[in-house]
């Protein structure tokens, strides 16, 4: 059965940074570069994301695009005979998985409060209001349970319409009317009375924060957000490639990856610091910026209703595109596997991850006893983890020896892939730092992700 195609360039490139961009941009991202210094951060992490980053998005797109599978198949059809790199799919499928497990809550939330912010639900409450209205979703196991269910629903059913007809054409509207969204929030934002010092602490390079918190650590802070912006490392990638033809050179392609990404990311602070600081509001980061800081935010703006709404439309469009992204990957390897349709693959994959994203949605509530890291942990937690800091590095790791060792793909296959078509060329000359350089960058940032985690533990 011939392969479907993307019908074009950009329909690729908006899905492979819809996956990219997800809830790290907006949640994270932010946060981290007001703590450690706002742009001189961004600097470095800008440096990370070409250094680390775009050269383990290549050579996914390279394996999916010389394999044409997903990450089920690609490893069986491109290494040596009797080798054994094709273990790695187990890891990369339940990486996606596992993934979906708490995303789609998380989605599921953001669907949720755009229905309260609509309804002016928000209206009038003080910041205790506000953060009380979090703690009662967070408490019920149906607005949790029937939100994440919508959107498994939603999204499948999408993926189900096919590549062009629905993932390409559903994805590039979402894509554009994100990046539409998030230009006239950031400019709303920037124009409010009192935004400057949002825009100074955001925008002006503070080299003493930098010094204040060590350079080691900011150094860390910004290869860990580099890296884990990008979902590499569990095929989640790949799986655009193969789906692409020998037309253009793929680091070109990935860096155009790359730029989507960071701009929302960056325009994601845009819209969040100048806003707080207008309005005297700490921002945090995790689930309490967007679900307790904003809504204070919106509140206290003339026209709040409105640019609230239109802030968690955006929102749940950033994870939608990539929990679209990731269920286009699982139907992927139900079909690659087993040869059954699209149709087959969506409906069993349907019952599977709703099944599987139960824990995470009643985590909070009916489940919240179960604390795998302690009092105040919860299964979304352990989840995260066990992705976050175990199958995106070890995974890239697998798929940056896989490129260039001699025992695997190889170095020179993978540069005649990358590098067929035209456009930007993969260099040659990194062929040292690629095969050790960024391997042993990647098991630092494994060891550092258990020694950030389990050492305050062990050392109280």
């Amino acid at each position: 059965m011939e392969r479907e195609k993307f019908s074009s360039r950009l329909g690729f490139i908006l899905i492979s940074a819809g996956c990219a961009i997800g809830l790290g941009n907006v949640w994270r991202f932010p946060y981290i570069v007001g703590q450690y210094g706002g742009a001189a951060f961004v600097l470095i992490y800008v440096a990370f994301l070409l250094l680390l980053g775009l050269p383990i998005i290549v050579m996914e797109f390279a394996v999916g695009r010389a394999s044409q599978k997903s990450v089920a198949l690609s490893f069986d059809v491109l290494e040596p005979k009797g080798s054994k790199w094709h273990i790695e799919k187990w890891f990369a499928m339940a990486g996606n998985y596992i993934l979906m497990m708490f995303y789609t809550t998380v989605a599921g939330w953001l669907v949720y409060y755009f229905v309260k912010m609509a309804k002016g639900d928000f209206a009038g409450l003080d910041p205790a209001g506000v953060s009380e209205q979090f703690n009662a979703v967070m408490a019920s196991p149906s607005i949790n349970v029937g939100f994440m269910v919508l959107v498994v629903v939603v999204c499948f059913a999408i993926c189900a319409m096919g590549l062009q007809a629905g993932v390409e054409k559903i994805t590039k509207i979402m894509m554009v009317v994100l990046l539409l969204l998030m230009i006239v929030l950031a400019a709303n934002s920037v124009m409010m009375e009192n935004s400057g010092p949002g825009l100074e602490f955001y925008l002006k390079p503070d080299f003493q924060k930098i010094k204040d918190a060590g350079l080691g650590e900011v150094v860390f802070a910004a290869l860990g957000q580099s890296f884990f912006t990008l979902s590499i490392g569990i095929g989640a990638l790949a799986i655009f490639g193969s789906y692409i033809g020998k037309e253009r050179r793929l680091t070109g392609e990935a860096i155009s990856v790359l730029i989507l990404d960071t701009c929302v990311a960056f325009m994601a602070g845009l819209i969040i610091f100048p806003a707080c600081f207008a309005y005297n509001i700490e921002a945090g980061q995790g689930p309490s910026l967007i679900f307790v800081t904003l809504p204070n935010v919106f509140n206290n703006m003339s026209g709040g209703r409105f640019w609230g709404s239109l802030f968690f439309v955006f929102m749940a469009f950033a994870a939608g595109s990539t929990v679209i992204a990731v269920f286009q990957n699982i139907v992927s390897f139900a079909t690659d596997l087993t040869g059954c349709s699209v149709k087959k693959a969506v409906a069993v994959n349907l019952v599977v991850v709703i099944i599987l994203s139960l824990p995470c949605a009643l985590g909070f509530n009916v489940l919240s006893a179960v604390a795998p890291f302690g009092p105040g942990s919860t299964i979304m937690d352990l989840e995260d983890f066990i992705v976050s800091n175990n199958l995106l590095p070890l995974g890239s790791l697998v798929y940056l020896l896989f490129c260039t060792s001699r025992y695997g793909w190889g170095f020179k296959n993978f540069l005649a892939e990358a590098d067929e078509g035209k456009g930007i060329k993969f260099p040659a000359w990194a062929r040292v730092y690629v095969s050790y350089g960024i391997p042993i960058i990647v098991l630092v940032i494994f060891v550092q992700g258990y020694w950030s985690k389990f050492a305050p533990m062990f050392m109280n």
